[in-house]
């Protein structure tokens, strides 16, 4: 367990307030969504208020007690902090359907001689059948962009456009309305995605949906919808790391929360 932590990519929490018909209320399913996470040995990220994070697992499911155990953390300071918190949000993903859920009631116990989190049975878990429901939007501080390749046998240089948004499958992108004709469907090859970290990213991608949209100076800009068509080894990770990295710094400094 403890070197699968060491390898766990955490799970950004998703905050859109869009995603109501994908709660779970009904006990039976709750329970099977707890046992699911054992059975699996899903890791997940457990986040505290403060932007304190750290990873954990579900342990048991006790129906009887209508109650949970989490693991803890082995850092003391962290520890801590969860045994004061009111609630403690947690992520993680099963064939990646992403489930979320709080724990409450949390109390410290000890189960077959080692320590746990107990907390209550929740009465909610959000789960989510696709990956593309959460979309994070790209602070305009961060560098991030998409160099698009010119049509085939076109004698003009490539174009660089600001990301927008980012998903774990797709991106958003302006561009401006003249850079090239394209069309729903069809695969932009040879782009590459410079994201903060490293080195960019080779990825192919479809055009799934174009949008016109006028600027207050009255010129026109193109907002192009891409979903990844290919992606190098390691890829996914990165993408995702990224998105969880600006979540919590977003929280941080804004929220103070998770």
């Amino acid at each position: 367990m403890e070197e699968e932590k060491k390898t766990f990519t955490p799970v950004p929490p998703m905050q859109d307030a869009g995603f109501e018909r994908y709660i779970l209320r009904g006990r039976g399913q709750i329970l099977q969504v707890m046992k699911e996470l054992i059975d699996n040995r899903c890791l997940m990220s457990a986040y505290i208020r403060g932007g304190v994070s750290y990873v954990s697992a579900v342990l048991k499911v006790m129906p009887d007690d209508e109650a949970i155990l989490i693991d803890v953390s082995p850092d003391a300071e962290i520890h801590a902090k969860a045994l004061e918190a009111e609630q403690i949000l947690c992520t993680t993903q099963i064939n990646r359907i992403r489930i979320q859920f709080t724990a409450t009631g949390i109390r410290k116990v000890v189960d077959e001689g080692r320590p746990a989190l107990r907390a209550r049975l929740p009465t909610e878990v959000l789960r989510l059948q696709r990956r593309d429901f959460f979309r994070l939007q790209v602070p305009i501080a961060h560098n991030v962009t998409l160099t698009i390749p010119p049509a085939e046998g076109a004698e003009q240089a490539p174009s660089e456009t600001r990301v927008v948004d980012i998903s774990g499958t797709g991106i958003a992108v302006q561009v401006p309305a003249d850079l090239r004709e394209l069309t729903i469907g069809e695969v932009l090859h040879g782009c590459t995605l410079r994201l903060t970290d490293r080195e960019p990213l080779p990825v192919d991608l479809e055009v799934r949906n174009i949008n016109r949209q006028l600027r207050p100076n009255g010129t026109e800009q193109l907002r192009i919808g891409l979903r990844f068509e290919s992606l190098p080894r390691s890829a996914d990770t990165r993408i995702q790391r990224y998105i969880f990295n600006v979540e919590r710094e977003i929280n941080a400094r804004t929220r103070g929360g998770f």
